[in-house]
């Protein structure tokens, strides 16, 4: 916890205006993370911290009782996507697999009313460099849908090389027509979130802003 809490202070003298500070619900110290820094009051006010959480009910829950009185907080939605996870982990058809990311978006959604908390959302289709494209977006819009959206009250879409299968051009190439497809992109904001797999992490972190993300994660 000391550790963790010594370095949000640096990053925060450093300059950074969001800080992901973890996964609550994982463990206790991760949650105990959260507590301290929000009970403390050492998040400045211009800084948003986010935390990550899978689309599985108690998890999500355990993360809004983490942020609560957050006064900035992104909360980080994600579930696997790819064929691989699919098939081989969860055994579960595309429409079951839509069906988590969207239960996991209405909860987000209860939960805000609940808190009555108005935090930004972001959403991860995990596996995305795994995905097959149309399906990435296709998943990705009916979160989207349950989120609602708009040029004032964007969402954020985490595009992450979750298995960094590919060169940098490809993943870039998966932005663009990412971006292309998505309906209402005046509404998103596009994140990369690159792994460093095969070495090449930074650069596709730039060739992913070229072909069109806001954001790097």
């Amino acid at each position: 916890l000391d550790e963790k809490l010594e370095f949000f202070t640096m990053l925060v003298k450093l300059g950074f205006k969001e800080i992901e500070i973890g996964f609550p619900a994982a463990s206790e110290t991760e949650f105990e993370f959260a507590r301290t820094l929000i009970e403390k009051n050492m998040i400045p006010d211009d800084v948003t911290v986010q935390v990550l959480t899978q689309a599985r009910e108690h998890i999500i829950k355990k993360t809004f009782e983490a942020v609560q009185g957050a006064k900035n907080a992104i909360v980080h939605l994600y579930n696997s996507t790819s064929y691989a996870q699919r098939v081989q982990v969860f055994k579960k058809s595309k429409e079951e697999i839509l069906k988590i990311a969207t239960d996991g978006a209405k909860l987000l959604n209860d939960l805000a009313d609940e808190y009555n908390v108005k935090y930004p959302f972001e959403y991860s289709p995990e596996s995305f460099s795994m995905t097959e494209i149309d399906y990435a977006v296709e998943i990705c819009e009916a979160v989207k849908a349950e989120w609602g959206t708009s040029a004032e009250n964007k969402i954020i879409m985490n595009l992450p090389t979750t298995v960094e299968c590919s060169t940098p051009n490809v993943y870039a190439d998966q932005i663009e027509y990412f971006a292309q497809k998505i309906p209402n992109r005046a509404g998103v904001i596009i994140s990369t979130h690159c792994h460093n797999d095969r070495g090449s992490g930074v650069a596709s972190c730039e060739l992913g802003l070229l072909a069109g993300a806001d954001r790097v994660e």
